[in-house]
């Protein structure tokens, strides 16, 4: 790690950067035209240079900190569901009844709700369910079903942290791999690999797939409750509307998990069995703003060393032990949307990872194409 020596907590008031969004949605709501631009603006241009003009923090927190002292830390996570939900069918009600709003200007609108349900809520739900007080794993529930993606839950928890870099991850993408390929990829492999672990789950416990206790029979209640609301607050053009966002706030997610571990592999030892998770094998940024918008999901190596800690003492580490963005997640998204220029980016320092941590692998055809056994007991 970076410090020798604990610092000092952070202070809370930073990461609350991501509440700015809500009276800029209701702003390009209200007046339309070249204001439907805020949020995008906000989210990835505002930010990025925010992150030049405050450069990085490398400092580690204690991770001994009373989580008394984490109130205000963690308040932001657990009032955005309100009002996040407040944003989704409020600007559905609003938008499908102004009639300054044209087509073009509606998609946009929701194009940065989607930004604000998935940048920021699934990143707020990706913290708190991961926590095991049982009030912050519902609003995590909550937080995906308006995005109609909660067997994210299931596949984060039991496959990514389980199997990631290795070939039974599909949200680890593989060198080489450009992002819109991987976004189909693991639309079509998410749902059904959720779906296996939990049967799998069940079955060690003796129980059938159809048991009460698979969380599905609660995703799929909750999702079916946020497409009603929809149609309730906007009729067929508000369901057209919360769908949209939604397919955004999902792109959003799959971007994060395509930059968190690109190219980054797990030793294969043999007989389908791999290393364990080290900080190595996620990518890490230390970039002052977008790591308040993000909640320090930038730390992302300490987070898969421990999964519970919770963002504002997550840990940060040098370059000999977990390799480095050249810019914070919002810029380098930007990047992987086209990817000739981000192999051109990201390819030299994978190759560079590979020598660094592994100079004793010289053939990595079979980690590149996905093609080594599937990890013990994946299934």
């Amino acid at each position: 790690m970076t410090d020798a020596a604990p610092s000092p907590l952070p202070a809370a008031a930073p990461f609350w950067l991501s509440m700015a969004m809500f009276p800029l949605a209701a702003a390009s709501a209200a007046f339309g035209g070249w204001t439907v631009i805020l949020l995008p603006l906000y989210g990835f241009v505002l930010v990025s240079l925010l992150d030049l003009a405050f450069g990085h923090d490398e400092r580690n927190p204690d991770t001994g900190t009373d989580e008394a002292r984490l109130f205000w830390h963690r308040l932001v996570t657990v009032v955005w569901f309100p009002l996040q939900a407040l944003t989704i069918y409020g600007m559905i009600f609003y938008a499908t009844r102004a009639g300054h709003l044209g087509g073009l200007e509606l998609a946009v609108l929701f194009f940065g709700v989607g930004m604000i349900s998935g940048g920021i809520g699934i990143t707020y739900a990706h913290e708190l369910m991961h926590q095991h007080n049982r009030a912050e794993r519902w609003l995590a529930d909550l937080l995906l079903a308006t995005v109609l993606y909660s067997h994210f839950r299931t596949e984060h928890l039991q496959v990514h942290h389980r199997h990631v870099g290795t070939p039974r991850d599909a949200a680890t993408a593989r060198y080489n791999e450009g992002f819109h390929r991987f976004f189909w990829r693991v639309l079509r492999d998410g749902p059904s690999s959720a779906w296996r672990a939990e049967v799998q789950r069940l079955a060690r416990a003796g129980r059938p797939a159809w048991h009460r206790s698979n969380p599905f029979w609660l995703y799929l209640p909750l999702q079916m409750a946020a497409v009603f609301l929809a149609l309730l607050a906007g009729g067929w053009l508000g369901l057209v509307l919360f769908l949209w966002q939604a397919l955004v706030a999902i792109w959003q997610l799959e971007l994060i998990n395509y930059i968190e571990h690109y190219g980054l592999t797990r030793k294969h030892l043999g007989e389908g069995r791999y290393e364990h998770i080290r900080p190595r094998h996620s990518w890490n940024a230390t970039h002052r703003a977008s790591n308040w918008l993000l909640i320090n999901l930038q730390r992302h190596s300490d987070h898969h060393c421990r999964p519970d800690r919770r963002f504002p003492l997550l840990q940060t580490y040098g370059p000999d032990e977990a390799p480095a963005l050249p810019l914070g997640y919002p810029a380098m998204a930007t990047l992987a949307m086209i990817p000739p220029l981000w192999r051109r980016r990201m390819n030299p320092r994978v190759r560079a990872w590979r020598r660094r941590f592994y100079p004793e692998i010289t053939d990595w055809t079979d980690y590149n194409r996905g093609n080594l056994p599937m990890p013990k007991g994946a299934g």
